[in-house]
Order: structure tokens, then C-alpha cells, then sequence
């Protein structure tokens, strides 16, 4: 195993998930790590939920902060599917956290700031520069820059990083769903007791679970051809929108509308988009890893868990190779074949929500449970990935 060079410095572009995880496991191997959010102060309330499968838990787990990161997440046990008249077409007994985004980010950048790593707010990447092949420069929207050893864009499908280091990379592209979740309360419907139920409804996809402490935390798909402007969808008022998915939804079953006309706080929609297989995933000494460098749809549940993963594996790469460049080579090779077949995964899983007509409909319950039945060996295999923390790369 090679010993780390000592002194060497890690710019980290973006404090969501991928960025905390990463800089502690730098932190570990005598790298110091100093991470540049956009954003001029934490937002805590942003965003809706997520579950976060084992073996994303297992990364937190190897780090030893996992009680305190998902201590406000509750335990998913099952996943039940049925359709619009609630008949069961199959289950997955997938042991998730289901989680409220902006508490898992919160967690990540506490444990990293109470570790001593230092995390800058207000620092919107504009431009990264490698003046040579032991340098990297990140300059910043408010005139600002900072030089490191090398440096990883942890910023999400919309990267900077990568427009800046692989400007004739392909774009996101639209999935062809609008998404939708919120959190409401529903004293008719009943405890779910740690089963997430999934509705393959007449015109949309709705999945929903019930929590102790009485919060339904749910999510709705539906299709869309054309990719919605960010700005039309602004526009829309939430009683607008909740009077559209209560339309998508009046012929399936009765928990479906009920949570939604329950639901008084606001009702986040946004299109839905995954990243077609990049040509790298780096150069010189600029890395990028999570949804910078692979974005998945959420079809599967494994954004999060996937940007843990990466994270330990690149830290494990940066310290068992000498040359920089050498681990990020490394680093893609060990992950590039199992993260893309989880995007294409998810993308196929996306495209059984939604039937177009009547008939459709029909076909897709009588073949649901036999995709379904391979839906389960699927997760299981990517479930069951482990990343062995003392194990040389």
C-alpha cells in the first residue's frame, strides 16, 4: 500500500453528499481536504427525500458516523407494488433509510466541520485551470481562487467541473418524466410500518410511506414528452399543480388522492434527467465523481449511495497510487461498468411507470410481476456491493 505524499491539498467543488464523504476519507489518508459550496449558506429545508440503500449506509458505516448522519431517517423494510385498484403485483424486501434530503446533507457537512475540514459557502465555480501536472486552479463567481494538488467536482448533473474540463461532453438528457414529492399528514391513512407502497396508477406512478411520526413522505411520475422549461414549471401555482396530479390520478385508488389533497405545504416538481455515458471522467488532476460524473434517474433509489461509493473507492485509489492521475485512471476503471449498468437500470425501471393508453395498461400489469421478479435480483446484487476500506486497490 503507498504511503500518501504529506501536504497535499484537495479542492472539493460542492457540500452535498458525494463532497462530506469524500473529504473525510482524504482526511484519513493525510490528504487536506477544503470544500467550495455555490450556495452563500447552508440550506437544510431544500429538497424533499431520498432512500438510501446498504450499501450507501455501509460507506457511513466504515467512517463510524452513520447513527449520527441517519439519525432523523426512518427504516424502510418493504417495498409493495400495485396497481391504480390497489391489487399487489409483487414486493422487494429492500431494507432502506428513507430520509429527508436536506437533514442527510446537513449531517455529512456537520460530522466534516465538527473533523476540523473546512467548508466555504458562496463559492460558485466559473472556471478550473491546470497550469501544470502537480496544480489545480478553481476560480470562483465572486473574483476569488484557490490552488490545490487536484481537484474533484462533486456538483452534480449540472457540473461546472465537467463543462470546464470536458466542454464537448453530451449534456443531461430529459428521461421524459416530471417528478414530484412532498411530505403531508393524513390521519385516514394508515401506519405503514417501514413498507414504501409503489402505484402503478392509469396515468402516473405514486409511491408513498407513512412514518412514526405520523409525516407521509411521497413522490408521483408521470410522462412527459417534452422537456418542460425550468421556468414554466415556476410558474405554476401549487393549487394548479396539485388540481393536475389530483386529474392523473382520479382513477386509481382512493390513498392516492387522499394524500394528495392533503397535502397543504408546497409540492416540488422537476423534470427528471439522467447523463449518457461520458468519454472520461477526468483529466490532469481534476476528477469528477457522484452526478458530475454519472447521473442517474432516481428510479432505483441510488444517487446517494452511489456518490458514497465513489467516494471511498477514489479515496482508496489516492492512497494505494503515488501519481495522481494514475488513481483517478484507476478509479474509473473499478467503477465505470458498474455504475452505468445501475443508470441504464433505472432509466428501463422509469419506463414501465407510465402507459400511454388503456391497453398498455393491461399488458403492463399482466408482465409487471415478471419484471418485477428480475427488478428484485437486480437490487439485490446492487445492494449487496461492498467497499472493503483495508483491502489495497
Amino acid at each position: 500500500m503507498s504511503q500518501p505524499t504529506p501536504d497535499r491539498k484537495a479542492l472539493i467543488i460542492g457540500c452535498g453528499v458525494a463532497g462530506p464523504v469524500l473529504a473525510l476519507y482524504l482526511q484519513r489518508i493525510g490528504i487536506t481536504p477544503v470544500i467550495f459550496e455555490g450556495r452563500p449558506e447552508p440550506r437544510d429545508d431544500v429538497g424533499f427525500f431520498l432512500n438510501l440503500a446498504e450499501n450507501g449506509t455501509d460507506v457511513l458505516e466504515t467512517l463510524g458516523i452513520k447513527e449520527d448522519v441517519l439519525e432523523d431517517g426512518h427504516q424502510s423494510n418493504r417495498l409493495v407494488f400495485q396497481n391504480h385498484r390497489q391489487k399487489q403485483l409483487g414486493e422487494n424486501p429492500s431494507e432502506t433509510v428513507l430520509i429527508k434530503r436536506g437533514l442527510l446533507t446537513k449531517g455529512l457537512r456537520e460530522v466534516a466541520t465538527e473533523q476540523g475540514i473546512t467548508v466555504e459557502f458562496g463559492k460558485r465555480l466559473t472556471d478550473v485551470q491546470i497550469p501544470h501536472e502537480d496544480m489545480v486552479i478553481a476560480y470562483f463567481d465572486d473574483g476569488t481562487e484557490a490552488h490545490g494538488d487536484f481537484l474533484i467536482g462533486c456538483d452534480g448533473i449540472h457540473s461546472q467541473t465537467r463543462r470546464s474540463i470536458l466542454p464537448n461532453a453530451p449534456d443531461p438528457e430529459y428521461t421524459e418524466i416530471i417528478d414530484s414529492g412532498a411530505f403531508t399528514r393524513n390521519d385516514s391513512i394508515s401506519p405503514s410500518n417501514g413498507v414504501m407502497r409503489m402505484t402503478f396508477g392509469a396515468d402516473g406512478f405514486f409511491g408513498y410511506q407513512k412514518v412514526p411520526t405520523g409525516e407521509i413522505y411521497w413522490f408521483e411520475n408521470h410522462e412527459r414528452k417534452e422537456a418542460p422549461d425550468r421556468d414554466e414549471l415556476d410558474a405554476i401555482s401549487p393549487e394548479e399543480w396539485k388540481e393536475k396530479l389530483l386529474r392523473l390520478h382520479k382513477d386509481d385508488h382512493n390513498e392516492v388522492t387522499e394524500i394528495i389533497r392533503s397535502t397543504d405545504d408546497r409540492i416540488g416538481k422537476w423534470p427528471v434527467y439522467d447523463l449518457p455515458s461520458l468519454p472520461t471522467w477526468h483529466q490532469g488532476t481534476v476528477c469528477l465523481i457522484g452526478d458530475a460524473a454519472h447521473a442517474t434517474s432516481p428510479h432505483v433509489g441510488q444517487g446517494a449511495s452511489l456518490a458514497m461509493e465513489d467516494a471511498i473507492v477514489l479515496a482508496k485509489c489516492l492512497r494505494d497510487t503515488e501519481e495522481v492521475q494514475d488513481a483517478f485512471e484507476t478509479f474509473e476503471s473499478v467503477r465505470r461498468d458498474r455504475v452505468e449498468e445501475i443508470v441504464e437500470i433505472s432509466r428501463e425501471t422509469g419506463n414501465q411507470k407510465s402507459p400511454s393508453n388503456i391497453v398498455t395498461r393491461k399488458v403492463r400489469d399482466l408482465v409487471l410481476p415478471f419484471f418485477l421478479k428480475r427488478g428484485v435480483e437486480n437490487f439485490e446484487e446492487i445492494y449487496s456491493y461492498r467497499v472493503d476500506w483495508n483491502e489495497p486497490v
